[in-house]
C-alpha cells in the first residue's frame, strides 16, 4: 500500500475522533453554523432580491404559475427534513466494536471477477485485520474470471493456509451466486462482504462485529471512503460525496435503525437470517428479468422485511476504488439508479408498514420529499432553458444557488474531515448538476437491463 493511502487512512481515523474539547468547540460551531444557514438559506430564498426577476416570472407565466407554489412547498419541506436530519446527525454515535472475548466468530466473503492484481490486497487487508484468529475465515470466490484473478487467490490461499479459501466458478454466473456460494460454504456467525476492489482498515472487523450485540440488528454497513482519491480529479471529488453519503446520511438513518443501503463494499450480516432469505435474493426478478445488480439494496430491504433493524458504524472504515473516467462514474451510477428504483419500489409498497412507528414515520417523510426532486429537478431543467432563452443572467443566478447550497454541504463534511479538499465537494456539485443529469431518467427507461456495466 502507498505511503500517501495509509496517509489517507491515519487521517480518517484521527479526524474521527472528537473527544478532545479543542474539537468539542469545533463540532458545536459547526452545529451553529449548519442552522444558521439553514435560517439564512430560508431569508435568502424568500427576499434576496437576486432570485427576485425568476420568482416574478414564475408566478405570472402560463402553467409555470402553476409549478411555482407547489415548488416553493417543497423547497420549504426538504428545509425542515433537513434541519430535523442535522439534530439526528449530531445524536448520532459509533457502537463500542467487539472485544477479542466476545467476538463472534466471522465469515469475510470476497467475490471478485477480474480484479487482478487488487484482489491480493484486499485478501491482505482482511487478514491484517485486528480480529482472533480462531474465530476469522475469509473465503474467496473467483466469478469466472479471465485474468490473473485466480493466480492471485490460489497465491493468498497457499500464503494463509487455513485461514483463506477459495473457491472458483468456471464461467461467470454474477455477484449473487459469487455471494450465495460464500454464504453456503460460510461457518461464522455473522458474513461480512467486502468487494475486492476494496481495503479494509485493520479496526473495521471488530467494529463492525460490535453492533451484533443486540440481537435486534441484522445488518451492519460500513463507512466508504476513496481508496485512489489522489490519483484524479473525479475520486476527489467522489471522496466528499461519500463523506456526505455516509458520515451525514446513514447516519441519520442508523438513529431510527433503517439504514437503507449496506454497501458491499463493507457490509455485515446476522447469517441465520441470510439463509432464510437466500433462495428469494438469488432469485429475485423484477418486471420479468433476473436481477443482477443491486445485491446489497436487496439484502437490506430482505433485512428489514424480516423486522430487523439495520445499522450504520462509522468506525468501521473500508478503502475502495474509484472510478476514474467519466465513462465509468455514468456506469457505476446507471447501476446504482437501477437498483434503486427498484429496491425503493419494493420498500415503500410493502417493507416500510413493518417498520417500528419512528423509524416507519421517518422513513415516510424522508422518501416523501427526498424522491420529490426528481420531477423538481427536470422541471427546474425545463424551466432553467425556458428562462435563459429571454434572461440570459437567469443562468448566472443558478451557478450562484448551486454554489451557495454546495458551501452549505461542505459545513457537514468539515465535521468529518477538516480540510481543504471540501472545495472538491463545490466542484462536484456544478459537475453533477451539468453532466449527470441524464442518468436517472435513462435508468428508468432501461430498468430490466441486465448488463453489469463493470468494465
Amino acid at each position: 500500500m502507498s505511503k500517501r493511502n495509509s496517509l489517507v487512512m491515519r487521517s480518517g481515523r484521527d479526524n474521527a475522533q472528537a473527544g478532545d474539547p479543542v474539537n468539542a468547540r469545533i463540532v458545536g460551531s459547526l452545529l451553529a453554523g449548519i442552522l444558521l444557514g439553514i435560517a439564512g438559506i430560508f431569508l435568502v430564498s424568500f427576499s434576496f432580491r437576486l432570485f427576485s426577476p425568476t420568482l416574478s416570472w414564475l408566478s405570472t407565466h402560463g402553467w409555470w404559475a402553476f409549478v411555482y407554489r407547489p415548488s416553493l412547498l417543497w423547497f420549504s419541506m426538504g428545509m425542515g427534513l433537513l434541519a430535523v436530519r442535522t439534530v439526528l446527525w449530531f445524536g448520532y454515535r459509533p457502537i463500542p466494536p467487539a472485544t477479542h472475548g466476545d467476538a463472534p466468530r466471522l465469515t469475510v466473503l470476497i467475490p471478485a471477477f477480474n480484479e487482478g492484481p487488487m484482489v491480493g490486497k484486499s485478501i491482505a487487508s482482511c487478514v491484517a485485520a485486528d480480529y482472533p484468529r480462531g474465530k476469522l475465515e475469509v473465503i474467496v470466490i473467483d466469478d469466472g474470471s479471465t485474468d490473473t484473478t485466480w493466480a492471485h487467490i490460489e497465491q493468498a490461499a497457499t500464503d494463509y493456509p487455513g485461514l483463506v479459501r477459495a473457491i472458483r466458478f468456471p464461467a461467470n454466473r454474477g455477484k449473487r451466486a459469487a455471494l450465495a456460494a460464500g454464504f453456503d460454504a460460510a461457518t461464522g456467525e455473522i458474513a461480512v462482504t467486502v468487494d475486492s476492489d476494496s481495503i479494509i482498515e485493520r479496526s473495521a472487523l471488530l467494529a463492525i462485529a460490535g453492533p451484533f450485540r443486540d440481537s435486534g440488528i441484522g445488518a451492519v454497513g460500513g463507512k466508504v471512503a476513496v481508496f485512489n482519491r489522489f490519483q484524479a480529479l473525479l475520486p476527489r471529488m467522489l471522496h466528499v460525496r461519500y463523506v456526505l453519503s455516509f458520515d451525514f446520511l446513514r447516519s441519520v438513518q442508523s438513529t431510527y435503525g433503517a439504514v437503507y443501503c449496506c454497501p458491499g463494499a463493507l457490509s455485515a450480516y446476522r447469517l441465520s437470517l441470510i439463509r432464510k432469505i437466500l433462495p428469494a435474493w438469488l432469485n429475485q426478478r423484477f418486471l420479468g428479468a433476473a436481477c443482477t445488480t443491486g445485491e446489497d439494496r436487496a439484502l437490506t430491504n430482505d433485512v428489514l422485511a424480516l423486522g430487523y433493524k439495520t445499522v450504520y458504524q462509522g468506525s468501521a472504515v473500508v478503502h475502495t476504488v474509484a472510478p476514474e473516467t467519466y465513462g465509468k462514474l455514468c456506469k457505476m451510477y446507471l447501476r446504482w439508479d437501477r437498483s434503486y428504483i427498484r429496491e425503493e419500489l419494493r420498500l415503500l409498497s410493502t417493507i416500510v408498514w413493518r417498520l417500528p412507528l419512528p423509524a416507519l414515520l421517518l422513513t415516510l417523510l424522508e422518501k416523501s420529499i427526498t424522491n420529490l426532486r426528481y420531477p423538481v429537478a427536470y422541471l427546474s431543467l425545463a424551466l432553467l432553458v425556458t428562462l435563459s432563452i429571454g434572461d440570459p443572467w437567469t443562468l448566472v443566478r443558478v451557478l450562484i444557488a448551486i454554489g451557495l447550497a454546495s458551501l452549505f454541504y461542505t459545513l457537514y463534511f468539515l465535521r468529518s474531515e477538516r480540510s481543504w479538499e471540501f472545495f472538491y465537494g463545490v466542484a462536484y456539485a456544478y459537475f453533477s448538476a451539468f453532466t449527470l443529469l441524464w442518468i436517472f431518467p435513462f435508468a428508468l427507461l432501461t430498468l430490466r437491463s441486465r448488463s453489469w456495466m463493470t468494465r
